[in-house]
């Protein structure tokens, strides 16, 4: 019988003990674990390790990453210099394992040791200060990755924990609501595929009236019935890419939590399409978020996120709606 496999990501040798009893706890579940340690990553010869490990993520169920006070190797697509200053940016393997879980949108939990998301914290309030030693991590990028976590608009449940028991107690929560989840969706089934069906429906019937009035318009007034159908058909094409651009992760988080009135998010929203349907790579939407037209909380937002490659992806997801080219991604030598 098939299981659900669970990947474990973090650093090795500090959380070393919290692997192995996770390990023991996700199989007492009846699950499967998946972690590097047990040898159970099949490695391929003609790729960098780390590649098969974000290929095994994509064949996992559940991802789970442990944060603790180390970042971790660097990913194998960007290698360096070995010797890594504190405040030296790069994407570690963890980083890029949980990037790849993203991506599959698989069920993610985020598990942080509380004195991390302590100088977590505190590094939110000093980050233009060098100056300041972290006792508990050692590396900038730890704060810059627990930022990227943070602004991901769904699939980010995370965990501040002291002890494995706090561990346990929250997954087996988190799982047996996902379980109860499951079997609500299961029972929804049955009504969901009536109201497509039903919408389905609707929506042949809107055709055809439209199809029927624009008929009777070019009989009636042939020469302004063209111009009034065209003009038409622009408003209801601006309305669909609006209503997919406002699924967009990046758009949902950018304006999440919002309190500006209707008339006012319709500016934000004008101003946003106009900027990223025009700038040729990300760093130039970076700079014409700055707009007098783009309130100061939205900006910011957007520099927090344009390192992110999820946000790369999404930028380029609105550019198809807009119907125009997708832009190259381009790293700035200086990341703020």
């Amino acid at each position: 019988m098939a299981k659900p496999r669970v990947f474990v990501s973090s650093t090795y040798y500090d959380l070393k003990h919290i692997r192995a009893s996770l390990d023991l706890f996700v199989d007492s579940l009846g699950f499967e674990s998946v972690l590097s340690e047990k040898g159970d990553i099949a490695y391929a010869p003609d790729i960098p390790l780390d590649e098969s490990c974000y290929r095994e993520v994509s064949n996992a169920d559940i991802f789970v990453i442990i944060i603790g006070g180390r970042y971790g190797s660097e990913a194998s697509a960007e290698k360096t210099e070995n010797n890594k200053t504190f405040f030296d940016r790069y994407d570690s393997i963890t980083k890029k394992e949980f990037e790849e879980s993203s991506a599959k949108d698989l069920p993610t939990y985020i598990l942080i040791e509380n004195s991390v998301y302590s100088e977590y914290e505190t590094y939110q309030k000093n980050k233009n200060n060098k100056d300041i030693v972290y006792a508990h991590v050692d590396s900038v990028n730890i704060f810059e990755l627990i930022e990227e976590i943070l602004l991901k608009p769904k699939n980010n449940p995370i965990k501040r924990f002291e002890k494995f028991s706090d561990i346990e107690e929250w997954l087996r929560d988190q799982w047996a609501g996902l379980f109860k989840d499951f079997l609500g969706r299961v029972s929804d089934q049955q009504q969901i595929s009536t109201l497509s069906a039903q919408v389905h429906e609707l929506g042949r019937i809107s055709n055809t009236l439209k199809t029927y009035m624009e008929s009777v318009m070019r009989q009636v007034s042939p020469e302004a019935s063209v111009k009034l159908i065209e003009e038409e058909d622009r408003k209801l094409t601006k309305e669909r890419q609006k209503s997919r651009i406002e699924e967009n992760a990046l758009y949902s988080v950018l304006v999440r939590n919002s309190e500006k009135t209707d008339e006012e998010m319709e500016g934000i929203y004008d101003e946003f399409v106009k900027i990223v349907s025009a700038a040729r790579n990300n760093l130039e939407i970076m700079e014409k978020m700055k707009s007098k037209n783009i309130p100061e909380e939205v900006a910011l937002r957007f520099g927090g996120l344009m390192y992110s490659r999820a946000a790369h992806g999404d930028i380029n997801e609105i550019r198809d709606i807009l119907g125009v080219p997708e832009i190259d991604w381009v790293s700035s030598p200086k990341r703020i």
